[in-house]
């Protein structure tokens, strides 16, 4: 009898191992990507679903990798941090690549960062009565910013002008919307987003003070070995339409980057 019992324990050992084994090969390996609300690359919808071109074009990648996506909403300033850190995998969020931080420091020795896949440049938001028209005029005003992002860099670039800022870009648009900002320096992408509609109809951007052609790029922890996977992931995923397509859908496909031969 007691033979009996112990085979029978022995068997339901070898099952529930068995079974944990098959659970944990089942299970997919998860990637955290790092994202600020900035439309029209990541935002909420009106159900509160994270949607925008770099939300559907991270779960594209990654799906096809075999990685269970986490969103995390980190705050800009803290991007290369979290990194680091390992809070998160990557910032997915509109990554300005091809430039410095205040302290002088190329962004590309911090990170690594995946090919270029969309065109951006910086553009003065203001009042439309607000008399902006050219460099001069900025002045002795304020702008708004947001920590630690490359239009922080550029609006201290115009002389006499003082910086606020503010976790999101979104917050700078709301602080010249209210008139505790005189002007916002914000990525063109989200600029052409908000600037002239809704709550934001008396915002435009100011033309001919816009900065040079910037990039975006997906940035990693330096040696991450993701960066390889996905730039592969780019590569067919604009061989076969599907950047193109999400680049229509959120109205971004004269800015996107489908070839990415150059960048090799």
């Amino acid at each position: 009898m007691k033979k009996i019992i112990a085979l029978t324990l022995a068997v339901m050992l070898v099952a529930l191992c068995f079974a944990g084994c098959q659970s944990a090969k089942d299970k997919k390996e998860t990637v955290v990507v790092g994202y600020t609300i900035y439309a029209p690359m990541n935002y909420l919808d009106e159900s509160g679903e994270l949607i925008g071109f770099d939300t559907d074009l991270a779960k594209a990648v990654f799906e096809n990798l075999g990685y269970e996506v986490i969103f995390q909403e980190i705050d800009w300033n803290s991007k290369y941090t979290d990194l680091d850190s390992g809070t998160i995998d990557c910032v997915w969020n509109g990554f300005t690549c091809n430039t410095a931080d205040d302290d002088g420091v190329l962004r590309s020795e911090k990170v690594d960062f995946s090919y270029n896949y969309m065109e951006n440049r910086q553009v003065i938001v203001a009042k439309t009565d607000a008399g902006i028209t050219k460099a001069e005029d900025l002045n002795g005003k304020t702008a708004a910013v947001e920590g630690g992002s490359a239009g922080e860099s550029y609006a201290k670039a115009f002389e006499g002008v003082t910086t606020k800022s503010f976790t999101k870009q979104t917050d700078c648009l709301f602080e010249v919307n209210a008139g505790t900002a005189e002007f916002a320096v914000v990525d063109a992408q989200l600029a052409k987003s908000y600037a002239g509609q809704g709550d934001y109809a008396s915002l435009t951007i100011v033309d001919g003070l816009s900065s040079d052609v910037e990039f975006y790029a997906i940035g990693f922890k330096k040696g991450s070995d993701l960066t390889a996977k996905v730039n592969e992931q780019l590569e067919k995923l604009a061989a076969d339409g599907t950047i193109t397509k999400l680049a229509k859908q959120y109205g971004v496909e004269t800015t996107a980057v489908t070839d990415f031969s150059d960048q090799k």
